[in-house]
């Protein structure tokens, strides 16, 4: 059986000079493929949208789990690769996108996730990966 090593996650192209370039440190997303992460694995940014595939990778320092996106902004502060406007935003999209469940009438909420990184460095050249990257995102093997 393999071992999970860290995990993959997509980041607009556009966001990506965020982590190499203004010094971020903190990734936040819904809460998809965490659930067997743990600190000191690692994360490897897949760019997205254009020039696709590995740009660059970090350590897990810690991971936070909660329930409102904007309160990684009282944690982790300016830390946050996104502006707490760009959160807002994507919350509300998110907010449509929300299905009913069909037995309780109530919309699902899913949980958030920060991970705050370490020994980020980017990769000279973007690699293409084995396997698809889906928007959730997906585990590292051995």
């Amino acid at each position: 059986m393999s071992t999970i090593t860290g995990a993959t996650f997509p980041v607009p192209k556009h966001l990506m000079p965020r982590f190499f370039e203004d010094n971020k440190t903190v990734f936040i997303k819904p809460a998809t493929v965490f659930k067997e992460l743990r600190g000191g694995m690692k994360l490897i940014f897949y760019q997205s949208r254009e020039d696709t595939g590995y740009a660059g990778e970090a350590t897990i320092k810690r991971i936070v789990i909660g329930d409102d996106p904007l309160a990684f902004f009282d944690t982790f502060g300016d830390a946050v690769f996104l502006t707490r406007d760009e959160a807002t935003a994507y919350v509300e999209g998110q907010e449509r996108w929300q299905g009913v469940r069909v037995r309780k009438g109530e919309t699902r909420k899913r949980p958030w996730m920060a991970l705050e990184l370490e020994d980020i460095r980017k990769y000279t050249t973007v690699k293409k990966p084995e396997r698809f990257v889906p928007v959730g995102g997906r585990y590292l093997r051995e």
